[in-house]
């Protein structure tokens, strides 16, 4: 089956770049309803801020291998890349994948292939997908066809994981799978993988709390280290040098809309036994909490705490489920708390102590707080900001700070985990 054109339906974190590197082998139409982002994505100011991301698009856009529009496109193939929100009780929000289905029925024809990338529960492409693309009156595997491929790239280096990593296509039936997968061999320089739908769809899943789980492993550790008067980094690095053994890093939390979000899919699929991921879940979020009892051990109530970083993993403009915000909103009624971070969002973080300049923060401060380890943040002149603070204490959490360095300019260094705040 010759597929000509393409429409992707969401042009955010996932949909843009996929949009983009597709215009290099199809007719592109990206659509999203929301009428302020294409008019921004036609002016060339992105909102996702992913390297290499504006130089392709502006170069697709100006040839016309891609349009943006905010009305959903007649193609020969739908890939939907909306957002799953999750609700209150941890279930998954299908609300924008429901309403990228309807979109796709007012111009879906005979022939047409529809692909679910938007991360998902068990069946939501068999269960929810399916039966309202057949409201058109087109059959499933008769008509039109179906799949799920998950994505699964890093926000930071989104294009290139995109055409590097393996893929997995998972077929409502097997020409389906076919369908995609030939798809998306045009841009993939890896591995194609195809299997059914709802496997795909647990396939993604089960990545996302492995880690999760494996963090939340190394964070329980940090809680027994801090008891037991150990350094949770050193024991880690030294663990990590049995050739079996790979324990993530331990921190504040875990954020992002993959690995602290999908875990509870799995979960409330079937909560009998998902007793350990549960768990993980739950240690995770609990860190946040922990890391705020322990910066209460350093400062009084009242002190000022200027906070470094915000994103929910270094160098990215991400700041969804981030552990930093979470620890904001545990400290600012008892403390004076400033924020700086240089990937600063203002349609993604609601604090409105974001400064754009990391002086006024630590100015007249009792306290640095280390909360996400950017890269810039390596070449801190720590000389100047003893000057303008007014307690010399630093508090890390990433274990990134050089402790000697700033304890010989008279520093107190605090290290989360290292077992000396019991």
């Amino acid at each position: 089956m010759s597929i000509k054109s393409i429409s992707v339906l969401g042009l955010g974190y996932i949909g843009l770049p996929t949009a983009t590197i597709l215009s290099d082998h199809f007719k592109v139409f990206g659509y999203d309803p929301v009428k302020e982002k294409i008019e921004k994505i036609k002016n060339g100011t992105l909102e996702i801020d992913e390297p290499g991301l504006k130089e392709v698009l502006d170069k697709a856009l100006k040839e016309g291998r891609i349009e943006v529009t905010d009305r959903i496109h007649e193609a020969d193939m739908y890939i939907i890349c909306v957002g799953t929100p999750f609700n209150d009780d941890k279930s998954c929000d299908l609300m924008y994948i429901k309403d990228a289905c309807h979109d796709i029925l007012k111009v879906i024809k005979k022939g047409d292939t529809v692909v679910l990338e938007s991360t998902s529960p068990p069946r939501t492409t068999e269960d929810v997908v399916k039966p309202i693309l057949e409201k058109s009156g087109l059959k499933v595997s008769e008509d039109i066809y179906l799949a799920h491929s998950p994505e699964r790239v890093i926000p930071g280096n989104i294009l290139y994981e995109l055409k590097n990593n393996h893929r997995v296509v998972g077929g409502v039936d097997a020409k389906s799978a076919e369908i995609v997968r030939d798809v998306y061999k045009t841009f993939v320089d890896a591995e194609v993988f195809t299997t059914d739908a709802t496997t795909a769809e647990v396939c993604k899943l089960l990545e996302n709390t492995f880690r999760d789980v494996n963090i939340a492993l190394a964070n329980e550790m940090l809680k027994i280290c801090d008891t037991l008067g150990v350094n949770v980094w050193e024991l880690i690095e030294l663990a990590n040098k049995h050739p079996r053994v790979n324990v993530h890093t331990p921190g504040p939390g875990v954020g992002g809309h993959c690995i602290s979000v999908d875990p509870w899919f799995l979960v409330t699929a079937d909560k009998e036994n998902s007793k350990l991921i549960h768990q993980a879940r739950d240690i995770n979020d609990s860190m946040p909490k922990f890391t705020a009892d322990k910066i209460r051990k350093i400062v009084d109530k009242g002190s000022k705490i200027a906070i470094l970083g915000s994103s929910f993993k270094p160098n990215i403009d991400d700041f969804r489920e981030s552990p930093i915000t979470h620890l904001i909103a545990l400290l600012k009624d008892d403390y004076n708390v400033a924020v700086y971070d240089p990937f600063k969002n203002d349609q993604i973080l609601e604090f409105n102590e974001l400064y754009d300049d990391i002086r006024p923060v630590v100015t007249g401060a009792d306290l640095l707080v280390l909360g996400v380890n950017h890269g810039q943040f390596c070449f801190l002149d720590y000389k100047e900001i003893k000057k303008i603070m007014n307690k010399k204490n630093i508090f890390d959490t990433r274990n990134y700070i050089d402790r000697e360095k700033v304890e010989a300019l008279g520093f107190n260094y605090y290290l989360l985990g290292s077992g000396e705040l019991e």
